[in-house]
């Protein structure tokens, strides 16, 4: 009897081995994106690997389907979106598998540019059965990907949606790129950078008493310890700031990162500008 996809069944000589039908996985590991993809029946247990550490944006795709023709569409897609030095080949091929009915463009249509918005996580289909998990910017994102990923498909498929929405960081919203600035080489706030803490005040009820690191962060001008001690003094002085505005003094804590974490290249003038900033982490 031929099973249905998804059931388990022993194959031939193997004892109490158990295999799946229509189950195969690819593992996306870019700069935030992170998410395997199971499509087609394996001999056994599907393992998401990362690829090698010095790969760039790897992707790594692991796993059996039942012809070639099937294996290029998915490793096509890959390639057209994470480009094709980040993708891994590990599918294998194997013609006695049995897949639903059109599978083959059902996995294509699977492997939609959606998915870039995944980071950390899986996309598996096990026969008409498909599974999406990892952490996107928002609710409104974790929507549409699922959305996306229905639409896809007809009506034998059946989606489940595990993806997680990242906590918005409503300091760092309302900060909303802007520099809290303070007057040149010196931990002393300008009246501009005062009235942004003042914004950040009135936005911080929407934190409660969640724990705040304030880090200062310089550019690379001039010596690291230095650059160390003027980042810390700052980010101590807008935790002072925020104190004398009413803000809990227990919540907040400063740290001076110095010219360490960069966000833009420190050879412009531009670049060094933005470098030269207050981050608000709330934990």
């Amino acid at each position: 009897m031929t099973p249905s996809p998804g059931a388990v069944r022993p194959r031939g000589g193997e004892g109490h081995r158990r295999v799946r039908a229509g189950a195969m996985s690819a593992m996306f590991a870019g700069l935030a994106l992170a998410c395997a993809c199971a499509l087609a029946q394996t001999p056994s247990p599907v393992v998401a690997t990362p690829a090698p550490a010095a790969a760039s944006k790897p992707v790594v795709a692991s796993g059996a389907v039942p012809d070639e023709a099937t294996k290029q569409v998915v490793l096509n897609k890959l390639r057209a979106l994470y480009g094709a030095a980040a993708v891994v080949d590990r599918i294998e091929v194997d013609g006695s598998l049995i897949a639903p009915p059109n599978w083959r463009e059902h996995v294509g249509n699977v492997l939609s540019p959606s998915l870039q918005q995944v980071s950390q996580g899986e996309l598996r289909i096990a026969g008409n059965a498909v599974t999406i998990s990892g952490q996107v910017g928002n609710e409104a994102v974790r929507q549409q990907v699922a959305s996306d990923l229905s639409t896809s498909l007809n009506s034998t498929y059946q989606v489940t949606n595990r993806l997680r929405a990242a906590k918005v960081n409503v300091l760092q919203a309302t900060l909303a790129n802007r520099i809290v600035e303070f007057e040149s080489g010196s931990a002393t706030l300008t009246s501009a950078g005062a009235a942004i803490l003042d914004e950040l005040v009135a936005a911080w009820s929407q934190v409660g008493n969640r724990p705040v690191q304030v880090v200062g962060h310089t550019d690379s001008a001039g010596g690291h310890e230095k650059n160390v001690a003027l980042s810390y003094a700052r980010a101590s002085a807008v935790k002072a700031y925020l104190v004398s505005r009413g803000i809990n003094a227990s919540t907040v804590t400063a740290q001076g990162a110095g010219p360490d974490q960069p966000i833009a290249d420190n050879a412009t003038v531009e670049g060094r500008a933005r470098n030269r900033r207050i981050e608000f982490r709330v934990l």
